[in-house]
Formats: structure tokens, sequence, C-alpha cells
């Protein structure tokens, strides 16, 4: 049993650092591109409804976060707010990728691909000026700030020989994930491409860490990252991957659910509603021991946002509905027809 916990423990930790490292990125890479996304949202509605997509189908919330604030300003339409909505697994998305990756791709461009022909029908069929004016308020605030000067080579010696509690334990953290995929504690059993892909992705990690200003690290990788995201996600995925194991190990939950897949697939759309990172991780669990098929992960994919929603439900309970709404019409659709076509 304790070495049962251990593994699962391992496997969250790896997970979890796994996610850690690709927020750092992210975060640091949407920092540095600020701006360039509100050029190309003005313009034609399919071009709002492709770059919509796109923000929403980058892992983490920002991109979510970003559409809805320009909504919010009466910049794009409801039917862009639809496409980044469905676009986006929120944090779910980076373990999606830990665990496996191709099949994550392959999930991002299908929900992707929903997501843009859904904001089409959305603003064709549903929504007009006077429904859009309803959910939108100008005075909501669209956060912007200069663009960070990220690397200067002129003060790296600076960061390195007086560094903050804060970067230190960044560095430490990072190094110890490392030390634990390059001995294999961590990954061990995952093949070459993806482990050498992880140590790419630490190393840049890393760079980050020790260049960037103390502006951007405490507020953005200190105060966004470690203290809110981290925690959470390894709870969650600790939590469910124990949960999982019980389960499957004490209770034929596999034999239920393969004879009760339609009440799964309602279930999983249902889940989605909840504007919270770490519900969906059930699904994605579920789908990696193989008792549920790739077409309700969709389904749960599609309606569930992580804390994309969250923002708009609180400037408007209403949007917040209506996008669910819809959401959930497209995520059981296309569930219950991938279903039932096999997959």
């Amino acid at each position: 049993m304790f070495e049962n916990i251990y593994h699962i423990l391992l496997n969250a930790l790896m997970i979890t650092g796994f996610v850690f490292v690709m927020m750092l990125v992210i975060e640091y890479v949407n920092v540095q591109s600020h701006g360039l996304w509100q050029k190309y949202l003005s313009g034609s509605k399919w071009k709002q409804y492709i770059v919509a997509g796109l923000l929403g189908a980058i892992p983490g919330c920002l991109g979510a976060f970003t559409v809805v604030a320009l909504f919010s300003h009466r910049l794009v339409s409801f039917g862009a707010v639809v496409a980044a909505m469905i676009a986006t697994s929120g944090d779910e998305a980076f373990v999606m990728f830990a665990m496996f990756p191709q099949k994550a791709i392959l999930l991002t461009l299908i929900i992707l691909v929903i997501g843009i022909l859904a904001g089409f029908v959305s603003d064709k069929f549903v929504a007009t000026g006077r429904f859009s004016r309803k959910f939108s308020e100008r005075h909501f605030p669209l956060h912007t700030e200069d663009q960070c000067h990220c690397f200067q080579k002129d003060k790296l010696l600076q960061y390195l020989s007086h560094p903050s509690k804060q970067r230190v334990i960044l560095v430490i953290l990072i190094l110890v994930l490392l030390v634990g995929v390059l001995t294999g504690i961590l990954a061990g059993d995952e093949p070459v491409w993806l482990k050498t892909t992880i140590i790419l992705t630490i190393g840049f990690s890393l760079f980050v860490v020790v260049s960037v200003p103390e502006h951007f690290l405490k507020k953005h990788l200190w105060e966004h990252i470690v203290k809110v995201h981290v925690p959470r996600i390894f709870l969650w995925t600790f939590g469910t991957l124990l949960a999982i194991h019980f389960l499957m190990e004490y209770i034929d939950v596999q034999s239920w659910i393969s004879d009760n897949m339609l009440i799964v697939l309602v279930i999983a759309v249902l889940v989605g509603v909840i504007p919270e990172s770490g519900p969906h991780l059930v699904f994605v669990t579920l789908f990696v021991q193989g008792a549920i098929p790739f077409s309700v992960l969709i389904a749960s994919s599609i309606s569930q946002d992580g804390h994309g929603m969250l923002p708009l439900l609180a400037e408007s309970k209403r949007g917040f509905l209506a996008v669910k709404t819809v959401n959930i019409i497209v995520a059981f659709a296309v569930g219950l027809i991938g279903y039932l076509g096999g997959f």
C-alpha cells in the first residue's frame, strides 16, 4: 500500500514539476510578447475567432482572461469568447501535455477548430448587438503594464550575487526537479524524446528565473505561479491519482463506467460548469487509466475552462451562463457523436 502511495506521490510531483516549469515559460513569453494580441484582435470576426481560439488554446488562464477582458470592453464579440472558452483547458492542459503529449496536441487542435466554428455559429444565430451589450460593461478593467525588459546582461551578476529569497527558492526547486529527471527518479519510464523535452524546458525555466528582474520574479512567477497555481495543481493531481487508485483497487469502477458511459459523459460535461482548475483532472486520470474513451475527454475539455471564466462570472452572471450554456450544448453534442462513432 505504502509503495503504491509513494509511486503516486512521485507521479504527482513529476506532473506538478513539469506544469510548474511550463507555467514559468508561458508567463515569460506572455509578458515578452505583450501588446501583439491587441493589434491582431481588431478587424474581421473570423480573425477574432481564430486569435481568440489560439489565445484560449495556450495552456493556463492568461489567454482566456485576455479574451474576457477584451469582450468586456466590447473589443471582441460574444462568439470570440465562446471560441476561447471551448479551446481552453486551463491549467489541466499542462497536465495533459505532461501525461500524454501526443494525444494532448490532437485534443487541443480538435477543440480549437470546434471553438472557432462554434464562435461563428454563436454570433450568427445567437448573439445580437443588444444581446452582447447585456453582458459587457465598459468599466471592466483591462490590466496592462509596460513590457518587461526581462533579459539585461548588465544586471545578471547583480541578480546572482545578491539574490532575493524568492529567486533562491525557485532556483533550488528547479535544480531539484532537474536532478530528479536526470537520475530517473522522476519521469524515469518516459521515452527519451519526452525526457529531453522536459530537460530543455527545465533548463529554459532556470534561465528565466536567474535572469528576470525582481519585479517580474515576484509578481508573475512567485505570487502568481508558486503561491496560487502550484499548490492547487499538486493537491488536485495527487488527490485525484490517489482516489482513482483506491477506486480501481477496491471497487469495480471501470465496469460501472463501461456500463454507464452516457451517464459519465453527462457528468463530465456538467462538471465543466465549475469555474475551477482541478475537477477536470478526474476525467484526465480516468482517460489515462483507459476507463473512458477519447470522446468523453474531448467533451469534458470543451465544457470546462479552468479559471478562464472567473472574470466574466464576477462581472456578469448572465454572460457567464450564456457562454457556459453554449459550451455545454457543444460539448454534449461533440461527445455524443464521438461516443456513438466509437472513439
